[in-house]
């Protein structure tokens, strides 16, 4: 999960750097809060959109969520890469 959520942090920083500077917290800092913040939701069976994450992009929000789900599912590898055997496995068991 840590390298998907660097990947995703990454790719946000990116977008993000256009933005320029402010006196509040970057993109990046917002995101992993988000990250963060979504991933003890998943933990504690929460609903909706943490507060953390109002200021995140629509397709960065999504792609966070995407991740934490797949995390919290078990599809994650050893190194925190999506493993499609382990989604695989986990959908065709009866």
């Amino acid at each position: 999960m840590r390298t998907t959520i660097r990947a995703v942090i990454a790719a946000l920083l990116l977008a993000g750097a256009a933005v320029g500077c402010s006196s509040g917290p970057s993109y990046e800092e917002v995101t992993k809060r988000c990250a963060d913040a979504l991933k003890a939701q998943y933990a504690a069976d929460g609903e909706g959109k943490p507060d953390e994450c109002k200021d995140v992009k629509k397709d960065d929000y999504a792609a966070l969520v995407a991740s934490a789900a797949a995390e919290d599912l078990g599809w994650l590898d050893e190194d925190g890469e999506f493993d499609e055997n382990k989604m695989l496995d986990d959908v065709t068991e009866p």
